[in-house]
């Protein structure tokens, strides 16, 4: 289904009461954001070791000539803790905890491009009455961090990390987790995300699925498992009629 449909056409007799959002993707473009990033990881963790750096640019899926995230990149929509576990093989002399500090740490600090300018997005959303969450696959801290800095956190009801203790996606337990939070059920929200584990997780949890394509996934990978794919979150609310 496309953005042509109508709102009412796509969600027949349900009424949206309840957005979750995917961060990284989603909220925030994918490659501008997440590119730096896996740059000075792969930078800081081979420092040493230089014969280790294509090895683990290519366990991560990332292209260092180029600066982008192949398509099947585990970074794309896998936990922190099983970006960590792949990475190991190529680490000397740590931990999988200690790397999840290091990677954290530099992901708090990961400048962040907004998919849509975030504050009059999720203002409008606000003003709808609309109760609005964030779960993601990466970990809470930063992704607190992350919504800060774009001064929107305190407008969120629900922000869960892979590590918040509801697991990650592509399970519900996020999703059941903000509907539990909210006191809405499952049937009055959409779950909007950029990848399959998304989509997903917000058909395992009940809940409307919308695809938005500024993450690497295409319309074709995304199509087939969303009720719509909108070009980004900023088509949101005019498809919500809000």
């Amino acid at each position: 289904m496309d953005i042509g449909d109508s709102l009412a056409g796509t969600l027949g007799r349900r009424a949206v009461s309840g957005l979750v959002f995917d961060k990284d993707g989603t909220l925030f473009d994918f490659t501008a954001t997440w590119g730096a990033w896996a740059g000075q990881v792969i930078a800081a963790e081979t420092t040493g070791a230089p014969e280790r750096r294509a090895k683990l640019a290519q366990t991560l899926g990332f292209d260092l000539a180029t600066g982008r995230f192949e398509a099947s990149s585990i970074v794309i929509a896998s936990t922190a803790r099983e970006i960590a576990e792949a990475a190991m093989p190529y680490l000397t002399d740590t931990s999988v905890e200690d790397v999840l500090v290091r990677w954290n740490e530099l992901a708090e600090t990961a400048p962040q491009v907004e998919a849509t300018p975030l504050k009059p997005f999720v203002d409008r959303l606000k003003a709808a009455g609309v109760k609005l969450g964030v779960a993601t696959n990466d970990a809470e801290r930063p992704a607190r961090a992350h919504l800060q800095a774009a001064s929107v956190l305190a407008d969120f009801d629900f922000v869960a990390g892979s590590d918040s203790g509801f697991g990650g996606k592509p399970e519900a337990g996020q999703l059941l987790a903000f509907c539990e939070a909210t006191g809405l059920s499952a049937v009055e929200c959409v779950m909007v995300g950029d990848s399959t584990h998304d989509l997903h997780a917000g058909r395992a949890a009940g809940m409307i699925c919308v695809a938005v394509l500024t993450g690497v996934a295409t319309h074709d990978d995304l199509a087939p498992f969303a009720d719509v794919v909108l070009p980004s979150i900023a088509a949101l609310p005019a498809w919500l009629g809000v």
